[in-house]
């Protein structure tokens, strides 16, 4: 038999472990970081902070509007969140939010500011709530409530629009903002209205006045355009202490395209409906003295039946120009002065001969039912060889100018 090694067994075995130990230090060592595995202490346990993983700091949120505070009806409540997103954001008046998008809104790409898209109502107190989330799913919510200056309505400023909800108008239609109390800050209005249309076209607003602003397509819409029209002005300022009233909405369709023009000399009106002559018509116009305007003009109103006072024109009730009659039948309006295309039944002798009117177009009873069936308000008249010029903005005369021309009206430029 052999004789045993001199060196006892365990004595061997810690050897080799202390050897296995002092490898792996040197490993350790070499390599200059501990991502390949970490320190234990001589229990074996993970003695690295590194493997901990410490708590987010809890997210928070700023509004813009303090609790209790009283504000006007021009500020745009904004919410912003820091150390995390923003979730729900609820601006509403009232008790309890029954409808959480009293005051509606959007939050940024980042996902950390909410901003109003409107303004706010006078005398009203708005509850804000807005909760923001962090990185480890926490939520924290954020409220405040606050109340709106009250205001007089010669402190608030209504608009009105045109073409009505729901209407098929013509294509030379322009749209028609109007005001109950002047507009100084014209440029912080427009900025408020919108007009979406498909097919897309461009186009722009023009001032009339300080209570009027209208916009026109660079050329006539396109038949069979939809057009939306948001005039998002609720609340906002319009300066000289005065808001805007309301936001308003309508939404219109445009028609066909019918385009006619009304010979004065040659006493005739060519119909054209999408590009095709319908029908041409014999007239008569104005007699010398009151002659028919020139220019191009648009529909404006239409009445099945219309009172014609000339006393509305400026005419004296003696003067040998007077006229009254109770029941002008399809009337059609196409300036602010009085000029109408109607059916004259008393100068059907005339008709297509001689020019015996007092400005307005009139036709036989016949050929006026027909145009006026066809008709919508927005369509295109264009008046032709007359000597008499249309004034500015005497009916929507906006296509008497070069589009370029029109836009200069344009508060923003």
């Amino acid at each position: 038999m052999s004789p045993r090694s001199s060196v006892p067994t365990p004595v061997r075995r810690g050897l080799a472990a202390a050897a296995v130990a002092t490898a792996l230090v040197t490993l350790v060592g070499c390599t200059g970081s501990s991502s390949g595995g970490g320190a234990t202490d001589e229990s074996g346990s993970d003695a690295s902070p590194a493997s901990s993983k410490q708590a987010a700091a809890p997210a928070s949120v700023t509004l813009n509007v303090e609790d209790g505070a009283t504000v006007d009806v021009d500020t745009q409540v904004s919410a912003t969140a820091q150390g995390g997103t923003l979730g729900e954001v609820s601006v509403y008046s009232g008790d309890a939010p029954t409808d959480k998008t009293t005051v509606p809104g959007s939050v940024d790409a980042a996902g950390t500011t909410w901003t109003a898209r409107d303004m706010l109502d006078p005398g009203q107190t708005y509850t804000v709530v807005a909760a923001a989330t962090n990185a480890d799913g926490r939520t924290v919510d954020q409220r405040s409530s606050f109340t709106t200056n009250d205001l007089t309505l010669d402190q608030q400023t209504f608009p009105s629009l045109q073409p009505l909800r729901g209407e098929t108008v013509g294509v030379g239609m322009p749209v028609v903002v109007r005001f109950d109390i002047p507009v100084e800050d014209k440029a912080a209005f427009e900025k408020r209205l919108e007009v979406e249309s498909t097919p897309k076209v461009e186009g722009t607003w023009s001032w009339i006045s300080d209570t009027e602003v209208r916009y026109r397509p660079r050329d006539y819409w396109p038949a069979g355009t939809q057009v939306k029209v948001r005039a998002r002005l609720n609340g906002v300022a319009a300066g000289n202490g005065v808001y805007g009233q309301e936001n308003r909405y309508t939404a219109f369709t445009v028609g066909k395209k019918v385009v006619s023009t009304v010979d004065v000399g040659g006493h005739s009106m060519t119909v054209r409906v999408d590009g095709k002559v319908a029908r041409t018509l014999p007239v008569t116009t104005g007699k010398d003295g009151l002659e028919t305007r020139e220019g191009t003009k648009i529909i404006m109103e239409k009445f099945t039946v219309k009172r014609m006072d000339a006393a509305t024109t400026g005419v004296s009730e003696d003067s040998p120009e007077y006229y009254d009659i109770p029941d002008v039948r399809y009337a059609m309006r196409v300036t602010n002065s009085g000029e109408f295309i109607h059916a004259a039944p008393w100068s059907a002798g005339s008709q297509g001969s001689a020019n015996v009117s007092h400005g307005c177009v009139g036709l036989s009873t016949a050929n006026a039912q027909w145009l006026y069936e066809i008709s919508h308000r927005g369509d295109v008249v264009k008046f032709v060889d007359s000597p008499r010029s249309l004034e500015e903005d005497n009916g929507w005369t906006d296509w008497n100018e070069s589009y370029d021309a029109f836009k200069k009206g344009s508060a923003l430029g």
